[in-house]
This record gives C-alpha cells, structure tokens and sequence, in this order.
C-alpha cells in the first residue's frame, strides 16, 4: 500500500573535512525523491544533518587548534550552505551535538538497557578511527586493514558496555528476507545477507578513553559508542522524544527511507534494524546505497588533487545541470565517474539539444503562426494518439522507477518522450502546415499538443532539475509555483486553456563547450607576475632537502611546543627539534613515515636539545604538517 507520509533522510555527514561530489550526491538524491513524493500528494519530511561526536573529531579539533565544540560549529554552517546553493529543500538539519537528540539518545538506550540488552564487558581487538568501529579479526582485510574504507586498524584494549547485537541476528535476517526492498539495489541486499549469516557479534557501544561524547547515564565515565549515537538521530528528527504526534505521523505510519553511500551499509542494514528491534520501533521501510564517485578513472584523493568541489561545479554549469548529470550519468547504486568531458557531452545532448530545442521550437513556432496563443483545433491523426499513449506510459514507468529510487532509468524514460516529442515536430511537420490556411486546424492541434507535452514535461522533471522547470513554466506563459503541481493534475491530456498567451523563449541550457585542463591552466598564468623576496637558482642550489625517515619521536622536558626527532637521512641518524607538538598529540603515528628535511643547516641547541636540521611544514595557520613523501622513495633522496 502506498504511504500518504513519506520521510526520507540523508546519512548525517562526518564534520571533518568540506563536503564534497559525493554526499553533494546522496543529498540531490534525497531532495529529488522527496520533490517527487511531494507532487506525487504526499506529506514529505526531508532530513539531513551533521554527525559531530567521537574520537575522530576530537582528535581532528585538537590537530587544527580547535575544542571540539569550536570546531563543529565551525564545520556544520559549511554543509548547511552547499545545500542552499545546491537547491536542497530539506525540512530539517540536525546536529548531533543538540538538547534535543542528546534526550533521544538516552531514551532508546534506556529502553534497551531496561530490555537487558546492554551488559559491561571489555574488548581488546582492532579498532577502525576513520569508521569508529571494532574490526573481528575474521572482517580483517590486507592484513591490518578495515574492510569498509582501507585505513590501517590500532589495537585498542578498554572496558565497554555492550549491546548484545546478536540476539537480534535471525530476526534480522526473517525481517530482509520478507521484505525485498527493505535494502536496495539486490546486489548490496545480497551482501548484507551473506554478512549476517556469517555470524554477528555483540556490539561495543561505549568508549572511556575519550570524553567527545554523549555521557552514558548508567555510567558516566563512558561516552556513548559514534554508531549508537549517531544513527538515533533519525528518530530525533521526528519526534522520538518529545513530539509522539509527529513520530507516529512520519516514523510508524510513514514510508521510512533512507539513502547512504555503500561504505555504511553494514551500519544501516544491520546495526540500526537491532537497534530499533530492540528498542521495540518500527524498522526503517528502505535503506538504499548508492555507489562511489571516481574522476577521469581514478580514485579521488587531496594528494592527487583531483577532488571534486560542488561548489566550482555549480559555478562552472549551474546547480541544475550538476543535479541532472549526477542522477543521470549513473544507475543509482553503481559506481560513477565524473569528468568535465562527460558533463558537457550530457549537458549539451540532453538538456540543450532534447529538451532545450523542444521548447525553443515550440514557442518559436508558435509566436511565428499564432502571435504566441494557444488555439483550438481540428482533426486527429495517429502521431497524436501515440504521443497520448506513451505519456500514460511514461507516468507509469517513472513511477516504478522512483519507488526503487532508480533515478537514471526515471529520466531514460522522462527523455524517451522528450524524444517521442522532437519527433513529433518531424512527422506532422508544422512548418508545412503553416503555408496551407486549409491546414491551419490541424496545425493549431499540433501546437497545442507540444504545449500541453511541454507543460507536463516540467512538472515531471521538476524534481531532478527544480530551476530549470520553473523557467519552462514560465516561458509557456504561467506564473504560478511548479512546486505546488500535482502528478494527479497533469495524468490525462488537456491541462492547457484555449486561448492562454504563452511567454517568450529565453535560452534556459546555453551549450557548454568543452576546454582541455592544460588549456585553462595556460589561461591562468600571468606573465606579469611579481615574486617577492625572490633568490636566483644558485641561491636555491645551495639549500639541501632531502627525505629523512622518521625513526623515533618524544616530547622535549619543559617545552610543550618541542618534540625531538630521531631521523635516519640515508647516511647517518640525526636529532631534529621542530615546534609542531600541538599539531601532533598522537606523536607514536609519526614514526615510520618519510618527511622532507633541510640538512645543511647549522646546528643549534633549543631548550637545551641539539637539532641538526630543521623538518619542513605547511605554513597554514592552524594547519601546520609535516610534508610527507611516498615511503618507497630512498632515504637522502635530494630534492631539486
């Protein structure tokens, strides 16, 4: 039975670093079928938030010179705006660091402590940072490393409260298997499966070794495990703890769905149903995992310098043809490549060419024969009753495919009737019909019917391109707000007035031309450019940078700023003090990596130390790094 409620959530996104192309992803997604479930009648909550406790971010804080409190409310405001600028239209954005959801958080753990689900224990195993998780020895990938993002595991040894998870284990699995769709695509559905049945274990949902965390009532010397924490917040968003009419409206009578990236699927598909099952609440309806995002082929990373930033993106195409491209280049839950190549070429065709051309014609034509009316004609021809029965068919299609969140093949079947439509330009041939008066009936039948195509063509891409739709509106010469149009007003033919005057064509997808990387970056270069406190060659020569490993690293006495070096430079060990200790509190993670070092500096004593060459850093305020080089690359390698 089709939900009149709808509630659909992004995952809550980590505060450490920017967002980037691939929650700027999963939050489009999130905000097309929640447009779409929205002109479909339905009562929509769209959530989307920052998730702001954990080792993580205090380590992260402390590294760029923050509390951690400073430092997620710096960090949040960054998501909130990317998603005005990307269009987003969510009804909520939580942090996890709220009054509000703190209550919610004590509220479903006391119902599982009070369940007897919770018991004191204590864990010794490998433990990811970057996913917050403890690693089973059996998950282990590469020897040492976590299976789900590829970092290197600590072994950690602590006391912890745990959540007996697997309890819960064969009513997880009946739940999957009754309903198909409760995780979507098949493939990951298939995986959570294969997962399960190898055994799940009890869950570590508290820590005691940090304090950036929700205190655990039942004893406050543990924080509360990020999971745990983190995935309640969907349940905070609507309710859980001090609004039961909103909860029961969106959570227990509602169609609950939420998307995430593939990498913590295990976490929704599997953590959060025990969660709730013992918690004695309904369990999510869908849990959707999209794929990963590479650019030109290739994995993106900072180091490469190949990440994508939405915000650029949008300055370069525009909001909506970042939108479009993104849900249209790949099926939803595979893995997508962005290129500048592929956005121009899916610009151009699609949306300048296709639809673009549609509406130019359309209005063009008829502003050329009818002073830009609307006018009612005669006669019937075949041509139009196909174009009848395929947009009856359209509305079926897209909707199957929006109920599995298959956004690419909806638009395939959105752009087989623009199609249909340019077509239908050629077959009845307006044109011709224009130099007979005796055909000018027929010709009034033909416009009318690219008008009412075109009317309802915005309002079934308003969703995925919401700008761009309303402009198509407005150009066919209505006034209102696309967002208030309902599927149920535009299914049957004749929405279109007799007599309405539609407006003037403007270019709504200008054709982008593609320009080779190297090209811009010659175009960037100013030969005028002055360089201050400038040194010749032979100056530079006479600096020696090389690459030292690190062999050991402690504090100097006394000097809280100081940590002392032990490097190997290829050729002997070498002592090096450098004041970076505050950038630096997990100091044990330096050793073994490579750094670059100037070596041929004269020998000074600091705070009593010797220090026989300097380390080289970034000079970012608050940023300060060492500037690592790949481990393969000989100890003493000059740089020039």
């Amino acid at each position: 039975m089709d939900k009149k409620n709808f509630y659909v959530t992004t995952p809550i996104y980590y505060v450490n670093g920017d967002p980037h192309v691939g929650s700027a992803y999963t939050t489009i997604a999130s905000d097309v079928i929640a447009r779409y479930n929205k002109i479909k009648n339905k009562d929509v909550y769209f959530l989307t938030g920052s998730d702001e406790h954990g080792q993580k971010v205090e380590e992260k804080a402390k590294e760029m010179g923050f509390t951690p409190k400073e430092w997620v409310d710096k960090m949040a405001p960054r998501f909130q705006k990317l998603w005005e600028k990307l269009n987003i239209s969510n009804n909520d954005f939580i942090r996890t660091t709220e009054a509000r959801h703190m209550k919610a958080v004590k509220k479903i753990l006391k119902k599982v402590y009070d369940k007897g689900d919770i018991y004191k224990g204590e864990y010794e195993g490998k433990y990811c940072v970057s996913c917050e998780t403890f690693v089973p020895e059996n998950q282990v990938i590469n020897e040492n490393h976590c299976p789900d993002c590829g970092k290197e595991l600590r072994i950690v040894k602590e006391e912890s409260y745990f959540f007996k998870m697997s309890k819960y284990q064969d009513k997880l699995l009946e739940h999957i298997e009754e309903n198909k769709e409760f995780i979507l695509p098949e493939t990951r559905r298939n995986e959570v499966i294969s997962f399960i049945k190898q055994g799940l274990q009890d869950l570590s949902i508290s820590r005691n070794t940090f304090k950036w965390g929700i205190p655990l009532e039942i004893d406050e010397n543990h924080v509360v495990y990020v999971w745990f924490d983190a995935l309640t917040n969907y349940l905070t968003a609507v309710g859980y703890e001090n609004n039961p009419e909103m909860y029961d409206k969106f959570w227990n009578n509602g169609e609950v769905v939420h998307i995430i990236g593939k990498d913590i699927l295990r976490f929704h598909a599997i953590i959060w149903p025990c969660m709730l099952l013992s918690a004695g609440e309904k369990l999510p309806d869908k849990v959707v995992a999209h794929g990963w995002w590479t650019v030109n082929g290739e994995k993106m990373s900072k180091s490469k310098g190949n990440v994508v930033d939405p915000v650029k993106e949008i300055e370069k195409y525009g909001v909506d043809a970042f939108r479009y491209f993104l849900l249209k280049e790949v099926h939803f839950g595979n893995d997508g490549d962005y290129s500048d190549k592929a956005m121009v070429n899916r610009v151009n065709a699609d949306l300048a060419n296709d639809l673009g051309n549609l509406l130019n014609r359309t209005l063009g034509m008829s502003k050329k024969y009818f002073d830009s009316k609307v006018l009612q004609g005669e006669g019937t021809e075949v041509y139009d009753d196909e174009i009848k029965e395929l947009w009856y068919k359209t509305l079926v299609e897209v909707d199957k495919h929006m109920t599995k969140l298959q956004f690419s093949f909806a638009l395939e079947s959105i752009w087989k009737f623009i199609s249909r439509m340019n077509k239908y330009i050629d077959e009845t041939m307006p044109w011709a019909l224009a130099k007979n008066k005796e055909k000018h009936p027929r010709l009034k039948v033909v416009l009318y019917n690219l008008v009412e195509s075109l009317y309802k063509i915005a309002v079934l891409v308003y969703p995925f391109i919401p700008e761009s739709a309303q402009k198509i509106w407005n150009q066919l010469g209505f006034d209102g707000d696309i967002k208030k149009a309902k599927i149920a007003d535009i299914s049957d033919w004749g929405n279109v007035q007799y007599n309405h005057i539609l407006g003037e064509a403007k270019p709504i997808f200008p054709r982008l031309e593609y320009v080779e990387e190297e090209k811009k970056l010659e175009d960037e270069i100013n030969e005028n450019l002055e360089i201050k406190n400038s040194i010749s060659i032979d100056e530079f020569s006479k600096v020696n940078i090389s690459v030292v490993e690190i062999l050991k690293v402690e504090n100097v006495k006394k000097a809280d700023r100081l940590l002392k070096f032990i490097v190997d430079t290829g050729n002997e060990k070498r002592q090096i003090i450098s004041g970076i200790a505050k950038y630096y509190p997990n100091k044990e993670e330096l050793v073994g990596k490579k750094v670059l070092a100037v070596i041929n500096l004269k020998p000074v004593k600091l705070k009593g130390e010797l220090s026989q060459g300097m380390l080289l850093t970034t000079d970012e305020k608050k940023r300060v790094k060492l500037i690592e080089v790949d481990n393969a690359i000989k100890n003493g390698t000059v740089i020039r």
